[in-house]
């Protein structure tokens, strides 16, 4: 079935994407593969027609896009949007706790992270590391330890008896995991980075590590899992997954007309930053597209941004979290998100037109409404829809556990919405 082959492949790059940092390196070589040319924000830019080309910022960031031999201002653009980042545990600036003779590392939490998951997993560690080489200029460089490193073990149950009743997590005293044992008092995790660098980037000629912005993260791989292998369980599904599918449907797309995929770093935070979807940096290029502010305001009024992020799927433990009219089913196809209060940004034009492009590629689609009664959650869509004036719909993958350490989506449901964002890129009303 083409959907196996299509999920083993995206398992492979939510593997190898640990970090925001690795997420971009994953997708900018899967473009360069195909042909895409990196563009540099402080160049002059010689953009032609047909031409594929790709912009990162801070390592964590990218727009992807094809200059289309259609001129924008007639045809609009196709954009996609999703983010690079999930909530996990980063490892704080000074992190050397040595208590009771063991060794541990200080984290903070790093957005809406579920917790209780994080206990008794093996952990590994990867992110970015800034350092001096021997002729004293600085550096970057990706790491990542590929193996269990370290672990966070839960209290016995028989020295707290009331942990299956109430239990709550204090994130300053009970997450800090387990490194080692001590042999001495004195341990520097610079060094430890340091010798890592090492094994890692032998090139490098590294002094001393100036400092570092590392994530846990999970060592256990992704699998399809299941009876009948009906369903995806790994990390970052959210929203690594609406990254690769994104990815995959703009390598597909053809040079007919502008086409654009552009994955935020920092949505689990608010995304108000240089890299974020509420920061500069889409605006800018879609500027450089497009040549000036009046070709930008222009060209967004016939265009349409969809904002991929995961849908919350109906917990069968759970059906009452849920409003009964809305409960997205695993297997069942992309959801759109509606809301009320603009937390997601679909309107019934840009909800129209995607039932009708799922409709052409004979993908099931179903729809998610928070229950009146409780608060819902928002994504890049309604801050990119405010900062460009682009319609926009916010669409997604049905997900359990969204923000655990591992969730889980259905086995079929990035293959639906891969064709149904096929069609999206190729579309012209």
């Amino acid at each position: 079935m083409p959907h196996h082959h299509f999920n083993l492949e995206m398992l492979d790059f939510i593997g190898s994407a640990p970090t925001p940092f690795h997420a971009v390196e994953q997708m900018t070589l899967r473009l360069k593969q195909q042909g895409f040319e990196q563009l540099y924000e402080a160049d002059e830019w010689q953009l032609q027609p047909g031409g594929r080309y790709y912009v990162v910022r801070n390592g964590s960031s990218l727009i992807a896009f094809i200059q289309g031999e259609n001129d924008p201002l007639e045809h609009g653009m196709r954009m996609l949007g999703a983010h690079t980042d999930s909530p996990c545990l980063r490892v704080k600036p000074q992190p050397e706790i040595c208590k009771k003779g063991y060794l541990q590392l200080g984290v903070e939490v790093y957005g809406g992270a579920l917790l209780n998951p994080w206990f008794d997993r093996d952990l590994s560690l990867a992110g970015r590391l800034t350092f001096v080489n021997e002729e004293g200029e600085i550096e970057s460089r990706l790491i990542d330890f590929k193996r269990p490193i370290a672990i966070l073990p839960s209290l016995a149950i028989h020295l707290d008896r009331e942990a299956n009743k109430n239990r709550s997590i204090n994130p300053q005293k009970d997450i800090p995991p387990l490194l080692s044992v001590l042999s001495s008092e004195e341990v520097d995790f610079r060094e430890i980075l340091r010798l890592e660098l090492l094994e890692e980037h032998p090139e490098c000629e590294v002094s001393r590590v100036l400092d570092y912005e590392l994530c846990l993260y999970d060592d256990q791989p992704g699998d399809i899992v299941g009876l009948q292998d009906d369903f995806i369980s790994c990390a970052r599904l959210d929203n690594l997954l609406s990254c690769y599918v994104g990815l995959k449907a703009l390598l597909d797309a053809n040079s007919s007309y502008t086409t654009l995929l552009v994955c935020n770093d920092h949505e689990e935070v608010g995304s108000a930053t240089a890299t974020g979807a509420q920061g500069p940096m889409l605006k800018s290029v879609l500027q450089r597209i497009l040549g000036d502010y009046v070709a930008l305001v222009r060209t967004m009024d016939q265009s349409i941004m969809i904002s991929a992020d995961n849908a919350h799927a109906v917990h069968p433990n759970f059906p009452d979290k849920h409003d009964d009219n809305h409960g997205p089913c695993l297997n069942a196809g992309p959801v759109i998100k509606v809301n009320a209060n603009q937390r997601y940004a679909s309107n019934s034009e840009t909800q129209a037109l995607f039932r009708y492009l799922c409709e052409r590629m004979e993908v099931p689609v179903q729809s998610f409404v928070v229950r009146s009664d409780m608060s819902c959650g928002s994504t890049i869509g309604p801050i990119t829809s405010a900062e460009l004036g682009v319609p926009t719909l916010d669409v997604g993958v049905p997900t359990f556990a969204m923000h655990s350490i591992r969730e889980t989506a259905g086995s079929k449901d990035a293959w639906y919405f891969y064709l149904a964002l096929q069609e999206f890129f190729r579309f012209v009303q």
